[in-house]
């Protein structure tokens, strides 16, 4: 079995959604413990971590009870891919809009958040793709 099928199958994707839980778990401690010297650290506005950390507490408490369900939610699996995408275009949109001016390391840090969203999010939609029901296949 290659790596993508093992991640994407039913046991490999509880593993993703504990990995986007714990990830998840750690930005949002990161910006709601750090949220001054973040804030000045990356060039990011200090309501804006605020208010993400609050937002990827609600994320993780999904991607938690989704990683505990043998088979989770179709359509509550399909809320958290929607939210990893999401979160990647913010992060894009925060790197070249032109809305803030994050400092170097800010830019690296935006970076490294939007490819990790998109490569859970990419397992987390194929997973959803290999679960479709019989009859849809």
């Amino acid at each position: 079995m290659s790596l993508i099928a093992s991640l994407t199958s039913p046991v490999g994707l509880r593993r993703v959604l504990w990995a986007d839980a714990l990830s998840g778990s750690g930005t949002a401690v990161l910006h709601l413990a750090l949220t001054g010297s973040l804030s000045a650290l990356l060039g990011l506005p200090g309501a804006l971590l605020s208010a993400s950390g609050i937002l990827l507490l609600l994320y993780v408490a999904l991607a938690g009870t989704l990683a505990l369900q043998a088979t989770p939610s179709r359509a509550l699996l399909g809320v958290l891919v929607l939210g990893n995408f999401a979160w990647m275009a913010a992060c894009l949109a925060l790197l070249f809009g032109g809305l803030v001016s994050p400092t170097p390391l800010g830019q690296a840090y935006l970076v490294v958040q939007a490819v990790a969203v998109l490569v859970l999010a990419e397992l987390q939609w194929m997973a959803l793709r290999r679960q479709r029901p019989a009859a849809l296949a």
